[in-house]
């Protein structure tokens, strides 16, 4: 859904490559269920950026779900990301529709702005914390009480009429090409937790790569706290963090319009703003038992 992070797309083209020619060299391999992949926001990724008008993965209220499936108002003065929205919101029920599946497992692959750890965001459902850690990488519970509007706010079983569970995979930085190979594996590990491919047609490079960009980070995190970034703010991200860093109360993390950003408590940082786009400036985490 972020047009600049495309390390999620070449991840599904390989993959699906991958399941083409797997019945040639393995003759009993089976794929049950059907996979589908989504380019999130077509016109921010032709331009390489995060968004359009309005950052996509802050738009999925029901408020403007309702208004934009009922047409109201005039389309044509619709933010470009409302349009991607109607194409998305059509395009999966259309699927729905024609398959009849017992249930939909949506993962949204993204890419960070700063290097480090990889991680997943899980809802707080038993069966989504259960696929973040399939992944053999830290699992971040409570984002959805920390940011509003997001692909896994909406995409959930009461929104599609259907058991439904929602995961986000973070594989890495935007331009480092092992995030291309997270991607990979953690769709790999999803088929095989939900029983779409046997275990013993996945080879164990794919749990490796997970498990050793992971290693000595929290198997399981909470976010503690988020720094929003409003119009205006001149926010700047002090350089050198990374994903998973640790900071201590009162270490100046950033700066704005109105001084010195410090942060409130000990913990791990979390995806320190390093674009021009985006209205998060950083999170902290604090590992759980």
């Amino acid at each position: 859904v972020h047009g600049n992070e495309q390390a999620g797309i070449k991840a599904i083209d390989l993959v699906m490559k991958m399941l083409e020619v797997e019945p040639i060299t393995n003759p009993d391999f089976t794929f049950k269920g059907k996979m589908i992949g989504l380019i999130g926001n077509r016109t921010a990724y032709s331009l390489g950026r995060r968004y359009v008008d309005v950052d996509l993965n802050r738009q999925w209220t029901r408020d403007n779900v309702k208004m934009i499936l009922q047409g109201k108002g005039d389309s044509e003065e619709w933010p470009v990301e409302w349009m991607e929205m109607r194409a998305i919101l059509d395009l999966i029920r259309d699927i729905i529709a024609e398959n009849q599946p017992e249930m939909v497992y949506l993962i949204d692959l993204h890419t960070t702005s700063a290097a480090g750890g990889i991680f997943s965001i899980c809802t707080d459902d038993d069966e989504s914390i259960a696929l973040g850690q399939s992944f053999h990488a830290p699992v971040i519970k409570g984002f959805l009480k920390g940011i509003k509007g997001t692909f896994m706010h909406y995409f959930n079983s009461e929104n599609l009429g259907l058991p439904t569970t929602m995961i986000t995979f973070e594989s890495g930085q935007h331009k480092e090409p092992l995030s291309v190979n997270r991607a990979i594996a953690a769709v790999i590990n999803v088929l095989k937790h939900i029983g779409c491919i046997r275990p013993e047609d996945v080879e164990n490079q794919h749990i490796k790569l997970l498990k050793d960009y992971s290693d000595g980070l929290p198997s399981l995190a909470e976010l503690r706290i988020h720094h929003p970034i409003r119009p205006g703010d001149g926010f700047q991200m002090l350089p050198g963090f990374k994903n998973f860093d640790r900071v201590s109360a009162g270490q100046k993390l950033a700066e704005d319009h109105l001084g010195p950003i410090m942060s409130p408590l000990d913990g791990l940082i979390l995806m320190p703003l390093y674009q021009k786009q985006g209205a998060d400036g950083f999170f902290i985490i604090e590992p759980l038992p």
